[in-house]
């Protein structure tokens, strides 16, 4: 597999990004190197190091780019759709089960226990992932604005339960649990109208 049309001279760092990512998503992370990528661009084998220190290091950098598409597709979704707040709602959930779905090497790369089990994230990731998971946080506060979302439990831990759900359907997906492409739509949107049905049981207990 080899890639050069990816690479564009003095940009080597994002060239490689793109490769890596290619070669994990059709090859899996077990083919995956700083070499392998090399050999893929037409480069030296020490070309990549000036970039990235490690392996460790071009997965942090390649979590990090899936969580800026992520994100720009959320916010899509969320700031520049037209949509009413439930249709966004259920776009969300869709889209987010289908991100998965479409790329699942990249999604387990992302949420998976190779960097942040034992705390192998780079700094650079965090400062991407943690303030798109903020981001489902403010969107949750204006899912409760809208009435969608119970008003009465706190933004964040909603909006933990409601992505704790979205990630379980996820791996589901990814694991092969749910392969039938219909189903997984059905389960998307039994999904909002779980979370919308239970914002008015759970406003019809606190009155």
């Amino acid at each position: 597999m080899r890639i050069k049309e990816s690479y564009h001279h003095g940009d080597l760092r994002s060239a490689l990004i793109i490769a890596a990512t290619h070669r994990l998503e059709n090859l899996g992370i077990e083919e995956l190197s700083l070499r392998k990528l090399a050999e893929d661009l037409g480069v030296s084998r020490t070309a990549p190091y000036h970039h990235f220190k490690d392996k460790n290091a071009l997965l942090s950098a390649i979590a990090a780019s899936g969580f800026e598409e992520w994100k720009a597709i959320a916010t899509n979704i969320f700031e520049h759709s037209t949509d009413p707040a439930p249709v966004r709602l259920r776009a969300f959930i869709h889209a987010y089960i289908g991100y998965a779905a479409k790329h699942p090497q990249l999604y387990d790369l992302m949420f998976g226990r190779t960097l942040w089990q034992h705390n192998e994230a780079s700094q650079g990731l965090k400062d991407v992932a943690f303030p798109t998971f903020q981001y489902q946080v403010e969107m949750t506060r204006y899912w409760q604005q809208q009435g969608l979302l119970p008003a009465s439990t706190e933004a964040l831990r909603l909006a933990q339960v409601t992505w704790g759900t979205l990630h379980g359907i996820a791996r589901l997906v990814i694991d092969g649990v749910y392969a039938n492409s219909a189903h997984i739509e059905d389960i998307c949107d039994t999904a909002a109208d779980l979370f919308m049905q239970r914002c008015d049981f759970v406003d019809n207990v606190a009155k």
